[in-house]
C-alpha cells in the first residue's frame, strides 16, 4: 500500500513540477529575440484579434507609414480592468503607402520591469525579425506616456 502511494506521491510531484515550470516558461523574457520567437513561434501575433479602436483614432506617429494595424493577445483582450494584465502584448505593424510591412512594434507587459512606465516593455523590429530598438527606448515612453491613464495605449479603448 505504501509504495503504490509512494510512487502516485512522486508521479504527482514531478507532474506538478513539470507543469509550474511550463506556465512559467509560456511568456518570454522581456527581450527582443525572445519575444521575437514567441510572437512568430509560438503565438503568433497574426492571429491575435484587433484592438477596439477609440472614435477618433490617431494617424502614424513613424514617417512614411500612413496605416497601422494593431493586435493583442489574449492576456491584452481578456484584461477587464487597467492596467492590462501581466503577459499582456500588443503588436502594431506600421505599413507603407504601399501597404508593405515598414516595422513591427510590440508592447510587452511584464511585471515589475519598468514600473515607472506601467511595467511596458517596448522592441521594434524590421520586417525580417531584426531588432531596432528595445527595452525602455524614451521616444516610446515619451509618447505612450500621455495616455498613461489608459496605461500607456494609444488610440485604443479596452471599454472601462
Amino acid at each position: 500500500m505504501f509504495k503504490k502511494s509512494g510512487i502516485g506521491f512522486c508521479i504527482g510531484g514531478i507532474l506538478l513540477c513539470c507543469t509550474s515550470s511550463g506556465l512559467a516558461a509560456e511568456m518570454p523574457e522581456p527581450n527582443g529575440a525572445a519575444v521575437w520567437k514567441f510572437i512568430t513561434e509560438e503565438s503568433s501575433f497574426k492571429d491575435w484579434k484587433r484592438l477596439p479602436e477609440i472614435p477618433k483614432s490617431h494617424g502614424s506617429f513613424v514617417p512614411d507609414t500612413p496605416e497601422q494595424k494593431t493586435y493583442a493577445n489574449k492576456q491584452a483582450l481578456e484584461s477587464t480592468t487597467l492596467p492590462l494584465s501581466n503577459g499582456a502584448m500588443v503588436a502594431k505593424y506600421n505599413l507603407s503607402p504601399a501597404n508593405e510591412i515598414k516595422a513591427i512594434t510590440i508592447m510587452y507587459k511584464s511585471e515589475g520591469y519598468n514600473p515607472s512606465a506601467g511595467d511596458w516593455f517596448w522592441v521594434e523590429y524590421d520586417p525580417d525579425g531584426k531588432v531596432q530598438k528595445e527595452g525602455k527606448p524614451e521616444s516610446c515612453i515619451g509618447c505612450h506616456a500621455k495616455a498613461a491613464s489608459n496605461d500607456y495605449l494609444l488610440a485604443h479603448d479596452l471599454g472601462k
